[in-house]
């Protein structure tokens, strides 16, 4: 029986997708480097934004880049984002169920609260844990870890949903189920691939659940 709950931000509960790979573009954009694409972005959204951007540029020091990303993504951020259909109305669902929330993100914490309370959500989440709150982001266990231990939670009541391989093999990592989106950028056989304890096709599957001990699907 599930009785907490545990999103990914970008790409899973929000779809800040267009918002991410725009800005990426944009930095990324040098005349005398090979132009990056949406197929090279995608598979690696879910991780830092400084391990992308390494990866991306060929450089070890990307200071300079994180800086450009954090200005073109301030300026374009609230006109391009917004939740995935149902999440706003299955999480309050959820709340009111008894469901413990929280959010576990590889986001630095400035840019977790300001998409959260753009849509009134923050409030809805117990607990949030972003980059800037562990030594060892996704896909290692810690950020998961450090979930459980903010809510009181056991790993074998926990669900960790996400868009990413980092959701799911850091959920495995640390011993909670996992359920995959097949809305994610990646698709739905490319994160069956990391064996998730369920996918879900759409945020109201999470209704479907064994929640609370009480069967309602």
């Amino acid at each position: 029986m599930i009785n907490t709950i545990l999103f990914d931000l970008d790409g899973t509960i929000m779809d800040t997708n267009e918002l991410i790979i725009s800005t990426f573009l944009h930095i990324m954009n040098h005349p005398d480097a090979d132009p990056l694409t949406r197929e090279h972005i995608i598979p690696h959204m879910g991780g830092t934004l400084d391990d992308q951007l390494r990866t991306f540029s060929g450089l070890t020091d990307v200071s300079e880049l994180v800086k450009a990303y954090r200005a073109y993504n301030h300026i374009h951020h609230d006109q391009m984002v917004k939740p995935f259909p149902y999440v706003i109305e299955v999480i309050q669902e959820l709340r009111a169920r008894g469901i413990k929330l929280g959010v576990v993100t590889t986001k630095i914490r400035p840019s977790t609260m300001r998409v959260l309370d753009l849509f009134n959500m923050t409030s809805s989440m117990d607990y949030i844990v972003t980059v800037d709150d562990v030594e060892h982001p996704k896909p290692h266990a810690e950020p998961v870890l450090k979930a459980l231990a903010g809510l009181n939670a056991e790993a074998e009541h926990t669900l960790m949903v996400g868009d990413s391989s980092f959701d799911i093999l850091s959920a495995k990592a640390a011993g909670v189920k996992s359920a995959g989106v097949a809305w994610s950028l990646k698709g739905e056989e490319t994160l069956r691939g990391y064996g998730p304890d369920y996918m879900l096709h759409d945020m109201r599957d999470l209704l479907k659940l064994e929640l609370q001990g009480v069967n309602v699907s």
